[in-house]
């Protein structure tokens, strides 16, 4: 399944496609700004300055279905990313992850990896998806998986 071919509008509006990053190992996050897990941003910015020159793109997409976290205007969320945790990697507009209102990228996304017991339910905020050079999900982590844990993982793919 490729999920590289859909094409996000990102936060200034710009539309982006994701076959861009075709050729590059992709970590996807649903997040929030106002999430226990939020600090996360800190450990993805992170891994995306260590690892983008060797392959590695993360995409962030803001959704406000778990407890009404990501409130703000894109305007907002784009202000807050960058003031808080310096975030350099693509941001996109708000999207819903779950319900008949779900991103297509996120219905495949769950199709491709499904969760625990073999849900296609996001969990919460900072469910995170790795994808291969192809496009193809390797791997689904929970939201308490911090980014800096993914790091051997993204190396093997790097590497591979």
């Amino acid at each position: 399944m490729d999920l590289l071919k859909y094409e996000m509008p990102l936060l200034n509006g710009e539309s982006c496609s994701l076959s861009d990053y075709r050729g590059k190992v992709v970590l996807i996050v649903n997040t929030a700004s106002q999430c226990g897990f939020t600090p996360q941003y800190k450990g993805l910015e992170s891994l995306y300055e260590k690892y983008g020159e060797k392959g590695l793109v993360v995409l962030g997409f803001p959704c406000d279905q778990f407890g009404h976290q990501e409130p703000g205007s894109s305007d907002e969320i784009g202000a807050f990313c960058e003031k808080n945790y310096g975030v350099t990697f693509p941001v996109f507009e708000k999207i819903d992850v779950n319900g008949d209102t779900a991103a297509p990228l996120y219905q495949d996304l769950k199709s491709a990896a499904p969760g625990v017991l073999g849900t296609k339910k996001i969990k919460w905020n900072f469910t995170k998806f790795l994808l291969n050079r192809r496009g193809e999900v390797i791997a689904r982590y929970a939201p308490t998986t911090k980014p800096e844990n993914l790091e051997s993982a993204i190396l093997a793919e790097l590497e591979s």
